[in-house]
């Protein structure tokens, strides 16, 4: 194809009496319209014809001499883009080279950027639509509870801008301005990571700005079960309507939730097994839990056929208890932990135990919930019954 060139023109014009000569050519550049008497530019880039004029042939030589070497040197694409853009694109290309990325990759992640952000929504708008997502998908109330309350919190902090422009910085300041615990400002930006994933897969934004957010240390502190005779003490001293729960949760390991959510229908004393539906198990997911023979006897006369087995003053009557029992400090998610741990230590299956307290993998019992038992004191714990007319719990002698 043959190469266009670049020729010095004859120029006259009676306005213009010094300019001889005129060089024309064409190159990139932006359009300019005529708007209220002025020319603006509107933005839009396009090959346009260009004229320059010269006072002297020799000038105009020159001039001309460079464009043709241009446009043999970078083609025809190449002399009509502006020597500006070309300098502003290999800046651009040096600076992004360092991280292996191209002006292309720029350019594809800035636009959908900008799609997305005028696509956003507010952050009210997004935690209302996750919310009727979950309970449309059957999320546990306990899941779907948790979500509105713990994240309409960040909503109403960031609602007055589109979440797609909501960055990790900024999550990660509000994540440490909360009064909470390390443990539960974890659970904070656990629950913000789902939502800015579910954000991503409904276009309301590009990436996912909480997963790089830091994690607060969590302190390690040893797991609190009660000894042999504290747990004895208390099913002495719990109420008929309150030794259920104090009794499930020692010895069958049900969290509270799914006790106090529990009906005695769900309770089979023949089969000896506890059902724990997906409904109000916090996984969602079902579960049988086998009843001890001492947790069948503690049970028993108390048992109805139907209704809630916990009553409704319930926490009155907890606080009775231990109070009775003499247990001054109640360490964190006790009745579990210790069901944990004396059931690990008497049956020696972790997977067993795992499989009782409705967790996936053994590693999260060893983890959170086993404290080290000796097997002598698990025997004790599993044997520990309804005293009868005579006889005590268990025979404190050996405590």
């Amino acid at each position: 194809m043959r190469r266009r060139k670049i020729r010095v023109r004859k120029y006259s014009d009676s306005n213009r009496p010094t300019i001889h000569f005129v060089v024309n050519y064409r190159e990139s550049g932006k359009v300019r319209k005529r708007r209220g008497g002025k020319f603006i530019e509107t933005g839009e880039v396009k090959v346009i014809r260009k004229r320059s004029f010269f006072e002297t042939k020799e000038q105009a030589n020159s001039f001309a001499a460079f464009k043709n070497a241009e446009l043999k040197r970078n083609g025809v694409e190449g002399a009509e883009f502006p020597t500006s853009l070309r300098i502003m694109a290999q800046e651009c290309k040096d600076r992004l080279s360092a991280y292996g990325k191209t002006l292309k990759d720029a350019t594809e992640f800035f636009v959908r950027h900008l799609a997305a952000s005028e696509k956003s929504c507010t952050a009210v708008q997004l935690i209302n639509e996750l919310v009727a997502t979950k309970k449309a998908d059957g999320a546990s109330k306990r899941h779907v509870d948790d979500l509105d309350s713990r994240l309409n919190i960040f909503a109403r902090k960031f609602d007055d801008q589109p979440v797609a422009t909501i960055t990790s910085a900024e999550l990660d300041d509000w994540l440490r301005s909360l009064n909470v615990s390390p443990i539960t400002r974890n659970h904070y930006r656990v629950l913000l990571v789902l939502a800015f994933n579910f954000a991503v897969r409904r276009g309301y934004a590009t990436d996912n700005p909480a997963e790089k957010t830091a994690k607060a240390k969590e302190p390690k502190t040893d797991i609190g079960i009660l000894t042999v005779t504290q747990a004895a003490r208390l099913l002495e001293s719990a109420t008929p309507d309150m030794l259920p729960y104090i009794a499930i949760g020692l010895l069958a390991g049900l969290r509270r939730a799914e006790i106090e959510r529990l009906d005695w229908s769900e309770i089979d004393f023949d089969d000896r097994l506890i059902k724990v539906t997906a409904e109000k198990s916090k996984t969602a997911q079902k579960r049988f839990v086998t009843m001890q023979p001492n947790l069948r006897e503690w049970l028993l006369p108390v048992r109805k056929h139907k209704g809630r087995v916990t009553s409704e003053d319930f926490n009155k009557q907890f606080v009775a208890a231990r109070v009775a029992a003499g247990i001054d400090e109640w360490p964190d998610n006790a009745l579990r932990h210790s069901f944990a741990s004396y059931h690990l230590a008497h049956f020696k299956n972790a997977s067993s135990t795992a499989l009782e307290l409705g967790h996936h993998d053994s590693r999260i019992t060893f983890a959170h919930y086993r404290e080290l038992v000796r097997p002598k004191d698990a025997e004790r714990y599993w044997n520990i019954r309804p005293a009868k007319a005579e006889e005590k719990v268990v025979q404190m002698a050996h405590a």
